[in-house]
């Protein structure tokens, strides 16, 4: 079969929201999956026993049998962890759409939860335990300062820099603005708030830096003519992607682009038989400001060096051309890996985003990015027509 074989053979079908997100102490990753789970469900309009499949992203401990027997669910023929860090649900959607299309499973449940925020966060950048990695040797601790070596760089190379993501902070925390499951709901933030933060890790100030959340996210994966019954306005899987360039990021050739968007956007852009410029908003992985900048530069929606010119103004924000991250994204809205971005590109097709919702949306690219630009995958989802 051609990829393109499975072009809107597949729709995501229910989403699963905690009814707390952000900071929530005293529960367990688990609870918040449960209670995520049992939300996408009742979303969809199915009961329990019709889900049998269940790909997760484990975070420290969690195992798939030990999370699908805590959620009673005891006849899946599909089952597994997956784990590329933030690129994890793009590319659990592609396995769980091919698993719908070619008759594995029915109705694949896609899942995550964390108690990240409250709990217990150690080892999640450090490779979750084994040896030491090299570079605290050198001074360097961890993702903030790992993708600040890459937006060094890109600065060095492209002039991009604190102008630039602040726009892109700015416009995000516009969007939050509008999302009552926001952490930053009521928090506005100007030009003079962005430059006062506290720096993280230089470049970056704490508004260039992702959330650290508790709470979960579900969505559900069914072929397109199971998805017509059911009970909310099926979003289809378009076209799926994956590119993943593996080297650790002092050893790099990807700091300043192309990451792993470009060659998994042109992949899913062809199964989706649809050009870039078919896209009507974007809900890109951003662990980081740089992050979104570097991911939109290579897939294309400009060259290097003109990322200023692209997010200037408000241009990505609520009013403005192209949106982006219209939830507030992982800086803003919530971080639960990429189950954030793919899952708000669902609901805005759906037309269920309140005030933030955006009108006239056929298509959203959705990215995810992990480790340290190591990994990616993009999903572009199709609204029901």
């Amino acid at each position: 079969m051609d990829l393109g074989d499975f072009r809107n053979k597949a729709a995501i079908v229910g989403v699963g929201y905690t009814k707390e997100q952000g900071t929530v102490p005293g529960r367990s990753a688990l609870s918040f999956a449960q209670e995520a789970a049992k939300a996408a469900i009742e979303d969809a309009g199915l009961k329990k026993d019709d889900i049998d499949g269940l790909l997760i992203q484990p975070t420290i401990g969690q195992q798939s049998y030990s999370v699908a027997a805590k959620l009673g669910l005891n006849n899946l023929k599909l089952l597994a962890n997956e784990d590329v860090m933030g690129a994890t649900a793009p590319c659990i959607t592609a396995h769980a759409m091919f698993a719908v299309v070619t008759g594995q499973a029915n109705y694949v449940l896609c899942l995550y939860g964390t108690a990240s925020k409250s709990g217990s966060f150690s080892g999640m950048m450090m490779g979750g335990g084994g040896a030491m990695p090299p570079g605290p040797a050198y001074g360097v601790f961890g993702a903030n300062m790992e993708y600040g070596l890459a937006a060094r760089r890109a600065m060095y190379e492209y002039n991009t820099g604190p102008e630039t993501w602040a726009e892109i902070a700015m416009s995000q925390r516009k969007w939050a603005n509008l999302n009552p499951r926001a952490t930053f709901y009521d928090r506005p933030m100007s030009k003079e708030d962005y430059l006062a933060e506290p720096w993280v890790a230089e470049p970056f100030r704490r508004a260039d830096c992702c959330l650290v959340s508790d709470g979960g996210r579900a969505y559900i994966v069914t072929s397109a003519e199971r998805a017509k019954d059911l009970k909310e306005p099926p979003v289809y899987i378009a076209g799926v992607g994956q590119s993943h360039h593996t080297p650790d990021i002092e050893q790099s050739h990807h700091m300043t682009g192309p990451t792993g968007a470009k060659a998994s956007g042109e992949m899913a852009l062809k199964m989706a038989d649809i050009k870039l410029s078919d896209i009507d908003a974007c809900e890109i992985y951003d662990c980081f400001t740089y992050t979104v900048e570097v991911t939109m530069q290579s897939y294309g929606f400009f060259q290097p060096g003109e990322g200023y010119d692209f997010f200037k103004d408000g241009r990505t924000g609520p009013g403005g051309e192209f949106p982006v991250n219209t939830s507030g994204g992982l800086l803003s809205e919530v971080y639960y890996m990429g189950f954030t971005p793919l899952t708000e590109g669902v609901m805005q097709l759906r037309g269920q985003c309140g005030e933030r919702q955006v009108e006239n949306l056929n298509h959203i690219l959705v990215s995810g990015n992990g480790g340290i630009l190591q990994t990616h995958g993009t999903v572009i989802l199709r609204r029901q027509q």
